[in-house]
């Protein structure tokens, strides 16, 4: 498809401090969840993906080592974190021009990738991002409420009916417009939203916010009831 993204970033830079203990000695990325890495479950979502790249800032070393093995570029982020935002305009040199994935490193998914299901709803043509989203029912481990209202055409507005689940593609138009070095992705959904230009599709399967100690075991538990289907 025209202008679809061939990079996805994935944001591991955080420092994790909701994990409490879990992230004294670790970043949140390499806490394992059913035997794995959570950075490898995100890593799962965007597989088809040619070109991978993560940011670090916390604890990077052994989260670059394990990275590089499976293939993910790394740019560290020095000496501040660059929060969304500014981690993903500090990173456009390499992941190209155009569209890209994004994705956050915090959950585990069951149902169709990330990534496919996005590819399939991405029309470049009235879209400047497309974000995966959750009915409440599909969520477990979170705590907080929705992120956005959806419409028929799947344009969105602000609300609480539907969760963000930490994937998209979005083409980053005017972030070399946005003063501020580290700033969130908000800024800019909030540009396409005054556009009409974002948009959302619903995710086919359960996703868990694993940001929070709790969340280890909820995960844990929903990846079991998906391997005994």
């Amino acid at each position: 498809m025209r202008n679809s993204p061939s990079s996805v970033m994935f944001f591991a830079a955080g420092f994790g401090t909701r994990m409490g203990a879990l992230t004294n000695s670790q970043p949140k990325p390499m806490i394992p969840v059913a035997g794995q890495p959570l950075i490898d479950h995100a890593i799962a979502q965007m597989a088809q993906v040619d070109r991978k790249l993560a940011n670090l800032h916390y604890r990077p070393d052994a989260l670059e080592t394990h990275l590089h093995a499976r293939g993910v570029q790394t740019i560290r982020e020095f000496p501040d974190i660059l929060e969304t935002g500014g981690g993903l305009r500090n990173a456009l040199p390499i992941l190209g021009d155009g569209p890209v994935f994004t994705m956050n490193t915090d959950a585990v998914w069951t149902g169709t990738a990330a990534a496919t299901q996005l590819l399939r709803a991405w029309d470049p043509e009235k879209m400047d991002a497309l974000l995966l989203l959750a009915r409440p029912s599909q969520t477990r481990g979170h705590t907080g409420g929705g992120d956005f209202e959806m419409d028929t055409s799947g344009r969105l507005t602000r609300g609480r009916g539907a969760v963000y689940t930490g994937a998209q593609i979005i083409n980053p138009i005017g972030i070399d417009q946005i003063a501020e070095p580290a700033f969130s992705l908000n800024l800019l959904w909030e540009k396409m939203i005054a556009r009409g230009r974002l948009f959302g599709t619903y995710h086919d399967g359960l996703w868990c916010d694993v940001g929070h100690p709790k969340g280890l075991a909820i995960a844990e538990d929903m990846l079991a009831g998906q391997r005994h289907v």
